[in-house]
């Protein structure tokens, strides 16, 4: 028997809930962030007044993407002082807690993407045209020029996160067409092609991780088996080894940049590997 083989044995079997939780408190995350939105044109309390690219919240607390803010600086202009404000509260919150949990736990494309890799396994789809690691970097870089040469916001004409938004909340139907056609393209083109290799605001919001404090770690990763079943479900598996196979002094952090945290990894390693915590905890077990 080797040493993960007897590790495994000496953990209790896992429940529906533990098998499921991080995925099922980020569906839950998303789904109020949009009833906040909801609630006033279905319930006429508005919690929230806008959408994710500028907002206001319980009629006071303005919250504002960073990467809006500053596009409108870049194309000249100055963004009034609640938009400032709005933008620097929502800087403060991801520096701090973890640039891409926007991409896990608030965006709603995400749930899109989702679907698309959990189909794409169960129809045994392989391969895939994968586009160039820095891509995205490359399109935010392109993002912020244009909007800088053409004076206009060129982002939020396309941005699928705030037509998807606008198509839930007001109904217009222009958002799901592009949302479809993301959800094809990860199906049949690229697995995890828009979230992993294209969106800009992924790329933005990983600069903001570097030093996060909310870290998934792999501190039992003597127990790993290599079933590969968190890379499988990882929709940034790149991050992942540099954590499971350090040896020695490295640390079970897993410090990418481009880590979701969304706890997937988690909840599919039956030798519990992984676990949620911070970024000070070096400890490996």
């Amino acid at each position: 028997m080797t040493r993960s083989e007897a590790i495994a044995a000496t953990l209790p079997a896992r429940s529906f809930w533990q098998r499921q939780r991080w995925l099922i408190l980020r569906r839950m995350s998303q789904l109020l962030v949009l009833l906040c939105f909801l609630s006033g044109p279905w319930l006429g309390w508005w919690v929230a007044r806008g959408n994710l690219s500028s907002s206001m919240t319980l009629e006071f607390l303005p919250l504002t993407d960073p990467l809006l803010a500053l596009q409108i600086m870049l194309t000249g202009h100055l963004p009034a002082f609640s938009a400032l404000l709005g933008a620097g509260l929502v800087l403060a919150f991801y520096l701090l807690v973890g640039g891409r949990v926007f991409c896990s736990w608030v965006c709603p494309v995400n749930a899109v993407t989702d679907s698309a890799a959990w189909l794409r396994r169960r129809l045994g789809l392989k391969g895939g045209r994968v586009p160039d690691a820095n891509t995205r970097q490359w399109a935010l870089g392109g993002v912020l020029l244009a909007s800088a040469l053409t004076g206009t916001l060129v982002w939020e004409w396309i941005n699928p996160v705030s037509l998807l938004h606008r198509s839930l909340i007001f109904g217009l139907g222009g958002g799901f067409g592009v949302v479809l056609g993301i959800f094809f393209y990860d199906l049949l083109l690229a697995p995890r092609g828009w979230c992993g290799h294209w969106c800009p605001m992924g790329a933005f919001y990983g600069q903001l991780g570097r030093v996060a404090l909310l870290r998934v770690a792999a501190p039992r990763r003597a127990a790993c088996d290599d079933c590969m079943d968190c890379y499988t479900v990882c929709p940034e598996p790149q991050v992942l080894r540099p954590a499971l196979k350090g040896r020695g002094t490295d640390t079970p952090l897993i410090l990418a940049r481009d880590c979701t945290t969304c706890g997937r990894c988690i909840d599919v390693c039956d030798q519990q590997v992984f676990k949620m915590t911070h970024r000070f905890d070096q400890r490996s077990e």
